[in-house]
């Protein structure tokens, strides 16, 4: 999900003025949305009775079938034939780390606490996965991308090693917009790739340095998101995946450098001439396993088309939170009230609001609830491999993953700012409701690559991630800024996310969710299909897809 964060006032100022919609403009409605409603799915949705809502537990069980309940009560349709559910294969493995990660060489013995200095899991599915006296080689950002002439394994055999890589890629903090894309981090930076690339390069783990400016988050969300059981596809191809991977703080890489004699080893990594360094130093650790496999579910609903059915707009929002966890001033219940029991609401009223017109619309609209999003984005990567819906026929996502819980804001805050036509949609609708158009003011999170979107716009479908997140209607700018830094550091992937009806002001879920729901309404009722700009990474798929289906 997106947090809040915070931009210049003079940026915004500029924004105001410069975002503007360029598509014909089409009727919108003033569709009936009330603040009762989302308070009684949240409450629900929130509730320690759904046990967190983590996949493979009765808290799922409890959370689909109220999704379904609630979706034949507004008379919205089953999306996947006659049922309401896609299955999800998904496999669950609950990885106990040894102790101690044991670093040898250079005349010494390391030896590092597993959660406090580093943190490992597998997902493979060998009772005991590990590294043994592993070589370590440092591979600077762990990147091979020939449009940027870039590739830190060149001339480099890592098979049966354990690469140390940094989080982010080299355009963060460059000052240079020309260098990778500057301060916005470019699908690199993303842990994922560098897990993935690992992998290609034949590595036996891999171990991503944490800062927590670069990476996003705090080392407590590692050590919250990356141990304990974890979820992923079922795949029969999952062994490829390095044995090991895992992430090292900061004060674990600076030893670990010093032992191997680099010095600044961020610095060097930032330039085109970077070559790979064998540290001089072997690690051993290991994880031992235990592993279930079940079905998991998505949820869809759908609301067919009047004139082109068979043209579709798909709405998402994850239905799952992390469940029960580690005990934190004694709370054990990670409820995901605002990640993402909020968008869970939001999609809910938009899918009312459907089910509830006189007129249908002309194109199908499709309300999709993923299952695992917090795994790593698994239930949407599971429909974009397997969709119930052919890329082709989609005319459009839009997702949601946390909406405002401080009132009605004055912006509308579009992560990817750029890559699509969707922007116009979004930013007319905003102007009607009074509201301005940002971008994403810290690009360097990546998180455009950390919402459900991203295994949309992977298949060409262009996606539209948006809400309000930045100035309060009421309350202005520093009012939000504080409440997100609350957020980051005691409430996300925390117990402490829970729904607190007494502070949570319920009108900016409303606010944005009609502004969705019309963005919707608007491509479902004209005939357009909005494509992706010039210069996005998704638009070669696209045009191949799209040109395909002419023929």
């Amino acid at each position: 999900m997106r947090l809040f964060k915070n931009i210049s006032l003079l940026a915004v100022l500029a924004l105001i003025y410069s975002c503007g919609g360029s598509s014909t403009e089409t009727a919108e409605l003033d569709v009936e949305m009330d603040t009762l409603s989302i308070d009684r799915h949240l409450q629900v949705l929130a509730s320690d009775d759904f046990m967190g809502r983590k996949p493979f537990t009765e808290g799922e069980e409890k959370t689909i079938h109220y999704l379904e309940s609630e979706l034949k009560a507004m008379g919205v349709a089953p999306g996947n034939g006659d049922s309401y559910f896609q299955d999800v294969p998904l496999v669950e493995i609950t990885g106990t780390q040894s102790p101690t990660m044991v670093v040898k060489g250079k005349g010494q013995i390391m030896t590092f606490e597993t959660m406090k200095d580093v943190v490992v899991y597998t997902e493979r599915t060998d009772e005991v996965v590990g590294i043994d006296d592993s070589e370590l080689v440092y591979a600077g950002y762990g990147i091979v991308a020939p449009e940027y002439g870039w590739n830190d394994y060149e001339g480099l055999d890592v098979k049966g090693k354990t690469v140390v890589v940094l989080v982010n890629d080299p355009g963060f903090s460059s000052g240079d917009p020309t260098f990778f894309k500057g301060e916005e981090m470019t699908y690199y930076g993303r842990w994922t790739y560098k897990y993935e690339e690992a992998a290609r390069q034949g590595a036996a783990g891999v171990l991503i340095v944490h800062e927590t400016v670069p990476a996003g988050y705090p080392w407590l969300v590692v050590q919250s998101s990356w141990t304990g059981s974890k979820l992923n596809l079922d795949d029969p191809n999952a062994g490829y995946k390095c044995p090991i991977q895992g992430w090292i703080t900061r004060n674990t890489a600076v030893e670990l450098f010093k032992a191997a004699g680099i010095k600044d080893y961020s610095e060097i990594a930032k330039t085109k001439d970077f070559k790979p360094i064998p540290m001089g130093l072997t690690a051993t650790v290991s994880v031992t396993n235990e592993v279930k496999r079940d079905m998991s579910r998505n949820v869809v609903g759908i609301v067919k088309g009047s004139v082109r059915p068979d043209e579709y707009i798909i709405y998402s929002a994850h239905w799952d939170h992390l469940g029960v966890g580690e005990p934190i001033d004694g709370d054990s219940i990670y409820n995901g009230a605002h990640d993402n029991a909020s968008g869970t609401t939001g999609l809910l009223a938009i899918a009312e609001a459907f089910a509830g017109l006189e007129k249908k619309p002309e194109r199908s609209v499709v309300f999709l609830f993923v299952t695992a999003e917090e795994q790593g984005l698994l239930g949407s990567a599971y429909y974009a491999q397997n969709p119930i819906f052919p890329p082709n026929q989609t005319v459009a996502n839009i997702n949601i993953d946390g909406l405002p819980a401080y009132g009605e804001m004055k912006d509308l805050t579009i992560t990817g700012y750029g890559q699509s036509e969707l922007d116009d949609y979004a930013t007319t609708a905003a102007e009607k409701q009074g509201r301005y158009v940002i971008p994403d003011p810290d690009p360097g999170k990546g998180y455009f690559f950390r919402s459900d979107h991203f295994n949309f716009a992977k298949v060409g479908i262009p996606a539209l991630y948006a809400s309000g997140s930045y100035e309060s209607k009421e309350k202005g700018v520093e009012y939000i800024e504080e409440k997100t830094k609350e957020y980051l550091a005691v409430k996300y992937h925390q117990p402490q996310d829970n729904y607190e009806p007494e502070e949570w002001d319920l009108k900016g879920i409303v606010q944005d969710a009609k502004l969705l729901f019309n963005v919707g309404y608007r491509l479902a009722n004209e005939t357009y299909w909005p494509q992706w700009n010039e210069g996005s990474e998704f638009k070669a798929k696209r045009d191949s897809d799209m040109s395909m289906k002419k023929k």
